[in-house]
């Protein structure tokens, strides 16, 4: 990865973390993002220490902000002129129903829409690079259905709708992404990281995080979760591989509605209205 500049969205805890450290370790030129400063420059100093790597650059983002998401895209625009790796990790589970600041649902907005806008806004570094991209989904996937009647979910909200929503949008946003840009050289690749123990379900109802809590003992390592991401970014193995979903290093088959081309297309054309196109 020596040379290579990548970007993790995500990347002061969890799996955004430890594949930002991994991808360091072995020579990449790395930025994160983050949105506590404090928290940002202490896991700066905790990677160049742990691995040696001194070309280490953090980024902020907040993927609930549309504006926040253009001037991040403007500021890695000004220290870089290439993009090898895009890792777009960041995303959450929320229990409770809210909005972004352009208001729309919190969950669809932070796991699907701020990825969407900032891929666009950076394709031209991503093509002049021939670079991998990486969304980072869930089998929560595997129940998601898009709600076009009802997208932002203010009849029928529940965390887990909304997550799975929003994971199966990363899905649908890879396979649309890799039939759009075919010929760019580009790849993009969706990846499951699994049952991993991170901050994941912390803004969530008492029970979920109850729920949680009884399941960490069992739950993989954030460096496991990281696995497949660093394998998919790296890995000589999949060089040329694209439009596929991941686990454990592996193809597998997503949920059946994600092969409905027209829902690709549908959802591509619902998110570039509510990202004021790009």
């Amino acid at each position: 990865m020596k040379g290579k500049v990548v970007l993790v969205t995500g990347g002061t805890s969890g799996i955004g973390r430890a594949a930002a450290l991994e991808l360091a370790s072995q020579g990449a030129t790395l930025v994160f993002t983050y949105r506590d400063k404090t928290r940002g420059e202490k896991t700066l100093a905790e990677i160049m220490q742990a691995t040696g790597n001194g070309d280490v650059h953090m980024l902020d983002l907040d993927l609930a902000s549309l504006a926040s998401v253009r001037k991040a895209a403007d500021g890695f625009r000004k220290e870089f002129s290439r993009l090898d790796v895009l890792i777009n990790n960041a995303g959450g589970y929320f229990g409770y129903r809210k909005t972004t600041a352009e208001g729309y649902e919190y969950t669809f907005g932070v796991n699907h829409l701020g990825h969407f806008l900032l891929t666009n806004l950076l394709k031209d570094l991503l093509v002049s690079s021939r670079a991998r991209i990486i969304n980072v989904s869930s089998e929560a996937q595997r129940t998601g259905q898009i709600h076009f009647d009802d997208l932002m979910l203010e009849e029928s909200f529940t965390g887990f709708r909304a997550y799975a929503q929003a994971k199966l949008a990363n899905i649908l946003f890879t396979y649309e992404l890799d039939r759009r840009w075919e010929g760019t050289g580009i790849t993009v690749n969706a990846a499951h990281p699994g049952a991993v123990n991170t901050n994941f379900g912390n803004e969530s109802k008492p029970f979920f995080r109850f729920l949680m809590k009884l399941g960490k003992p069992f739950l993989k390592s954030p460096a496991k979760g990281a696995d497949t991401i660093v394998y998919l970014a790296s890995s000589p193995e999949v060089e040329g591989v694209s439009g596929k979903y991941f686990a454990y290093r592996k193809e597998i088959r997503s949920n059946r509605e994600s092969y409905d081309r027209e829902i690709w297309k549908r959802l591509w054309e619902v998110s570039e209205k509510l990202t004021a196109s790009f």
